[in-house]
């Protein structure tokens, strides 16, 4: 029932057909939470490919003391030789309330920073970003939970049948 005559006939274009007749419901229809949301949206930023952390929200100190340094290796797990540390170029200063430090980059953005969420305590065992990000995103760095999205869908509801809910 996903094609044109599914979507024209959970219209009522096509009149009632017989699975409708018979109580049949679309799955993919709109849905109510099931339980009532403290929250009427979730913005996910997920940047994949995108700025480093430690080029906006997430500055190292230990970076600009040892740049230009080699870094330890007795604990550093990586599949290639790495070099030197290498400071961010940026500026950070603290905003808010919060006193959460936010690079120049994000100035703006800098000035909402209370109503942000800044999770800095996301960390892997696994050295590569594939299997990190599934873990990030589904809490497994295998593919076998539902993502965050599921479960902010599962959450909030959704009214769209027409397209994923994340």
């Amino acid at each position: 029932m996903l094609g044109l005559a599914g979507l024209l006939s959970d219209d009522g274009v096509l009149g009632p057909s017989s699975a409708q007749a018979a109580g049949y419901q679309n799955p993919l229809a709109p849905k109510a939470p099931h339980f009532a949301p403290k929250a009427k949206r979730v913005i996910h930023l997920f940047m994949n490919g995108g700025p480093s952390h430690v080029d906006t929200f997430d500055p190292k100190p230990l970076l600009t003391k040892y740049h230009g340094q080699p870094l330890p290796t007795e604990n550093l797990r990586t599949e290639r030789k790495t070099g030197a540390a290498f400071k961010s170029p940026y500026k950070f200063e603290k905003y808010g309330e919060s006193g959460i430090e936010v690079s120049e980059i994000f100035s703006h953005t800098a000035k909402h920073i209370d109503d942000i969420a800044v999770i800095r305590s996301m960390h892997a065992d696994v050295p590569n970003h594939e299997p990190s990000l599934l873990l990030m995103n589904c809490g497994e760095s295998r593919l076998v939970r539902p993502s965050m999205g599921s479960w902010v869908t599962y959450g909030l509801g959704t009214e769209n049948q027409n397209l994923p809910g994340f």
